[in-house]
């Protein structure tokens, strides 16, 4: 489908759910729409950063499959007892982290160690947040290893990453679904694929604690980040959230094939308004 608007796709985080963006991208491609820009956060930034690559969508799917696993948070960061305990003996910094990051620093290695923003056939851009300042951090260019990994620094569970003289964490933290830099970047119609993060039934560990922490803190941003962007720009904005019937949980990685077909499933509904939008 010929057309000179520019569409960009927005992955916010949301774990194993990011998965639905492939089912997207699917509906997209049997309809003949392309897609000029990509943005990631968080858990959508691994997706966004392989289809960038132009990596066949049955590979990023065995390779977020094998990517994601619980092993990522199953070694506790010893250390991490005594900074909380005695910060100024054992130097408590912005590398305080209740899990080791070693499993997923060579998981990340292994899937985008080497590769880099300019590799990219569609122009990528991954966000992190200064946790300094609080200010969304936009990351598009150089290694896109330190950039994915810093999108997905969740506080108190992984280190901060010290990237380009900046503490950076989770971009989730400042905005779940960055619509605004795909308006900022100059996008004319924006597909944006959001995700509401499960809630813990029970606090009965300090891990349970952090991860209803996040999901209370995402939630809220998901929607009035979205809501004040809806009213603030020109451009022509998709919003999926899409409903699971059935439970998808932080490492349930058996069901990313599930999860694809809820993507595809929602980006059904949305085409004949994006095929009037592009024909427009």
């Amino acid at each position: 489908m010929p057309s000179q608007k520019k569409v960009a796709l927005v992955i916010g985080s949301g774990s194993v759910k990011c998965a639905a963006a492939l089912g997207l991208k699917q509906a997209l491609d049997r309809a003949g729409i392309p897609i000029n820009m990509l943005v990631g956060c968080s858990g959508g930034s691994l997706y966004a950063a392989l289809m960038a690559l132009n990596v066949p969508t049955e590979e990023i799917a065995a390779m977020s499959a094998r990517l994601w696993t619980r092993a990522l948070t199953a070694r506790a960061n010893r250390r991490a007892l005594w900074q909380a305990l005695f910060p100024k003996l054992a130097k408590f910094d912005s590398s305080f982290s209740l899990r080791d990051d070693k499993a997923i620093n060579r998981q990340l290695q292994a899937v985008y160690g080497g590769k880099r923003f300019e590799d990219a056939s569609i122009p990528l851009y991954i966000t992190a947040t200064d946790f300094m300042t609080g200010e969304l951090v936009t990351l598009s260019r150089g290694d896109l290893l330190p950039a994915i990994r810093a999108s997905l620094a969740i506080p108190l569970i992984f280190p901060a990453v010290q990237h380009e003289g900046r503490t950076l964490v989770d971009g989730y933290l400042s905005d779940p679904l960055p619509v605004s830099v795909a308006i900022r970047e100059g996008a004319d119609i924006i597909i944006a694929i959001g995700f509401q993060a499960d809630t813990q039934s029970h606090l009965s560990s300090l891990m349970r604690y952090t991860f209803q922490f996040t999901s209370v803190v995402s939630n809220n941003l998901l929607k009035s980040n979205y809501a004040f962007t809806s009213l603030a720009h020109h451009s022509e904005v998709l919003l999926m959230v899409p409903e699971f019937e059935q439970r998808v949980r932080l490492f349930d990685t058996d069901k990313i094939p599930y999860v694809i077909q809820v993507g595809e499933r929602e980006m059904g509904k949305q085409l004949p308004y994006l095929q009037q939008l592009l024909s427009n």
